[in-house]
């Protein structure tokens, strides 16, 4: 999926300096990702630690963790994914998501073709109603919800985020919707996924080792990614305005005013040992004033490393200065 945030192309950088900080061993260890996102972080750590924390505030994000962080056994999901590929036919469902953020539908938004808008109603349809009827478990129910989410993505008329839609319909997004399956590593973990405020939930967990990644900027993850809670969620509601955005949640560390004072009362409360802190040089708060907070609770050091600049449209429409950011991994054990 495509992720503003993705720590994807950094997580060798990230296991590397925190097995230089821990040790090599940390199979015996706690691990909290408290802004979790896709779960990109979470996921390859969960075979190599003791037991997974993930946490994040928007709903499809808590569907996508519960199933690659909270499912750990072997789903048999062939017949059930069989089912759904051709539910309803070729047709599908003149649903929600079809009427509203379609090609055809009444609200005349481009986020999806006509074709892939109702097979996503079909799919997310049937799903529910296999729940109703306690046909699924709970484990199952989330595995079929992540693999829509990440089929219906990579269909998404967008570029990268859902802020808005494309004007015509992009090649990938001509194709038609294949739905995957939304894969897990199987361990006899017992993890724990969590959809709380970051700053409410740390004081009520503990562990080893806490992995922070914050929102760095102005954007709210909730209007960028709009479109996924709704699927997720498939509540009806009035969309408002040309992007059809319901209301949604607004982040402290989205906002300048307030995001020192949130950070200092997390690395506060935090019962961990081992605190990473990712966030690059061009957030809100400059690496300075996250150094001189960090240094009040622990031990502090740095680690930095140079990534490409995650890009949602063109490059010539864009007017940043440069087509890398530096990643900075601070450190702190705490005292």
């Amino acid at each position: 999926m495509n992720y503003i945030g993705s720590k994807q192309s950094l997580l060798p950088f990230l296991e590397k300096t925190i097995l230089n900080v821990c040790g090599n061993d940390i199979s015996e260890f706690v691990f909290c990702d408290l802004f979790a996102g896709t779960g990109t972080v979470g996921h390859y750590f969960k075979p190599k630690v003791k037991q997974v924390i993930s946490n994040d505030l928007e709903f499809y994000s808590f569907v996508l963790n519960r199933n690659y962080i909270g499912n750990s056994r072997a789903i048999d999901s062939f017949k059930l994914l069989e089912q759904l590929r051709g539910v309803k036919g070729v047709e599908g469902v003149e649903g929600f998501i079809y009427q509203n953020y379609a090609e055809g539908g009444t609200a005349n938004r481009l986020y999806f073709s006509a074709e892939n808008g109702k097979k996503i109603d079909a799919i997310r349809q049937q799903i529910e109603a296999w729940k109703t009827s306690e046909k699924i478990s709970d484990d199952v129910y989330f595995f079929l919800l992540a693999s829509l989410l990440e089929s219906a993505d990579k269909v998404a008329n967008t570029a990268s985020v859902y802020g808005a839609y494309l004007k015509k319909l992009k090649t990938s997004a001509q194709k038609k919707m294949e739905l995957k399956s939304a894969e897990f590593a199987e361990t006899n973990q017992n993890n724990l996924v969590f959809q709380q405020d970051a700053n409410q939930l740390i004081k009520k967990i503990s562990g080893d080792i806490l992995y922070l990644d914050p929102p760095y900027n102005a954007r709210q993850y909730g209007a960028n990614y709009h479109l996924l809670n709704t699927i997720a969620h498939y509540k009806p509601f009035t969309p408002k305005g040309k992007t059809g955005l319901p209301d949604y949640n607004k982040s402290d560390y989205s906002s300048k005013p307030k995001v020192a004072e949130a950070f200092e009362e997390l690395i506060k409360n935090a019962d961990f040992k081992y605190i990473f802190l990712s966030y690059n040089n061009e957030g809100l708060l400059p690496p300075e004033q996250l150094r001189e907070i960090l240094e009040r609770y622990g031990s502090y050091d740095l680690a930095t490393t140079k990534y490409n600049r995650f890009k949602a449209d063109k490059t010539e429409n864009r007017n940043h200065k440069a087509n890398s950011v530096v990643e900075y991994l601070h450190v702190l054990e705490k005292a």
